[in-house]
């Protein structure tokens, strides 16, 4: 069975601006979860941590683990913040859509954000415009430009084209693992309300599924803070 999204068109009476309302709420509910996780792991620090401030302790350790392969630490701890929140924002969105999908009136309002086009290419495209912001903040302007020319002036062209695939590599990956498991596990509750034997056939696969996704999803959001932290490193370092 085919569900629509609750999409408003022609928002503020502009033809070609249109919202998802599913895309809206699920932004704001996985920033909200985010943010009180953070809280619960910085609130009361104990020298031997335990619950919230112990998952936030690992997390910060993993990802400076993340920036450490990636550029060396006096560089890298720039980007500490903007790690942290990538991975915890992404790993929280890919998680939720897996945990439950709520349908009203033919329309799905709760799924997974990053399973939305539009939310990962934003999200790749402010990496490489910090990548880029960065690159001429922390090397100048003339060491920046001069990038795109070594090590021989005619790969320039095929540089700026990368910076493009770069962003939608990146966009889309993380789209279309995340958009792919959401139909399956879909195709699967359908066939477990087709009746006793579709019940049967479909509810141990959605289970296996359901704990596969989990770990796709903890895959990906690695995957995307590492090559963002490629990209950063690229702009920033010297030797690049």
């Amino acid at each position: 069975m085919e569900h629509g999204a609750p999409i408003i068109e022609n928002l503020f009476g502009i033809p070609w601006l249109s919202v998802n309302l599913s895309n809206v709420l699920m932004i704001i509910v996985t920033s909200a979860i985010v943010f009180i996780l953070s809280v619960l792991g910085a609130r009361k620090l104990q020298m031997k941590p335990t619950g919230a401030q112990n998952v936030m302790e690992w997390i910060l350790d993993f990802v400076k683990g993340i920036i450490n392969d990636t550029m060396d630490w006096k560089t890298g701890k720039k980007f500490l913040p903007l790690a942290i929140t990538l991975f915890t924002f992404i790993l929280v969105g890919n998680i939720l859509g897996v945990i439950t999908t709520f349908i009203y009136n033919g329309e799905v309002w709760w799924k997974s954000p990053t399973a939305d086009p539009g939310l990962t290419l934003t999200l790749s495209s402010l990496v490489i415009i910090l990548s880029h912001y960065y690159g001429i903040k922390l090397r100048g302007t003339n060491q920046y430009i001069k990038g795109y020319f070594t090590p021989v002036w005619f790969l320039f062209p095929i540089k700026i084209i990368e910076e493009f695939a770069n962003t939608l590599t990146l966009g889309l990956r993380l789209f279309g693992n995340l958009f792919a498991g959401e139909v399956l596990l879909a195709l699967l509750v359908g066939l477990t309300t087709s009746g006793f034997l579709g019940f049967i056939g479909g509810a141990v696969p959605y289970l296996a599924w359901s704990g596969f996704s989990v770990f796709i999803g903890g895959i990906q959001a690695f995957i995307f803070t590492m090559l963002s932290m490629v990209y950063i490193s690229h702009k920033v370092s010297e030797d690049h």
